[in-house]
C-alpha cells in the first residue's frame, strides 16, 4: 500500500514527517551522552581538541569540528566510525593515537548484561554504540 493507491495514508505520512526532527534530536542526545563519557576528556566539549587531558598528551588531539572542512566539505562518515571503533586498524602497523572503543565497547556489551542492551549481541552493541557517536560528531561539523 502506497501513498499513490491510498491517498488516506497522507496524513499519517505527513504526522510521521513531523515527528522525524524529535527522533533526530533523541538520537543525538545518545551521540552526545557517549561523547560526553568517552570523548570529552581528550577532545573537550565541543570538540575541538582541548579537553582537559590533551595537555598530558604527546599526540596533538584532533578538532572534531573541522573533520568536514578538512575533507572537502563531506563529513567523512565511514573514516569516523572506523576510527572510533578501531578494530579495523592493521594492528602491525602499530598502535594509534586514540583507544579502540570497539573492544572496550565489546566488554561493556549484553553479553556482559550492561543495560539496556542486553537482548542484543555484542556486535550490536558495539555498532550501536560508535553509530551514535559517529552521528553525533556529525553534528558538531563547523
Amino acid at each position: 500500500m502506497s501513498l499513490r493507491t491510498n491517498p488516506a495514508l497522507l496524513p499519517a505520512f505527513m504526522l510521521l514527517l513531523a515527528a522525524t526532527p524529535a527522533l533526530a534530536a533523541d538520537d543525538l542526545a545518545a551521540g552526545r551522552a557517549e561523547f560526553q563519557n568517552s570523548c570529552l576528556a581528550c577532545h573537550g566539549e565541543s570538540g575541538k581538541g582541548d579537553g582537559p587531558l590533551s595537555k598530558f598528551l604527546t599526540v596533538k588531539v584532533a578538532d572534531l569540528t573541522q573533520l568536514s572542512k578538512n575533507n572537502n566539505g563531506q563529513y567523512p562518515f565511514l573514516k569516523v566510525f572506523q576510527t572510533i571503533d578501531g578494530r579495523a586498524v592493521v594492528k602491525t602497523h602499530g598502535d594509534g593515537p586514540m583507544p579502540i572503543w570497539g573492544d572496550r565497547y565489546t566488554v561493556q556489551s549484553g553479553a556482559a548484561g550492561a543495560e539496556p542492551y542486553k537482548s542484543y549481541t555484542s556486535e550490536a552493541f558495539v555498532r550501536a554504540r560508535v553509530l551514535e557517536l559517529t552521528y553525533y560528531i556529525q553534528s558538531l561539523q563547523q
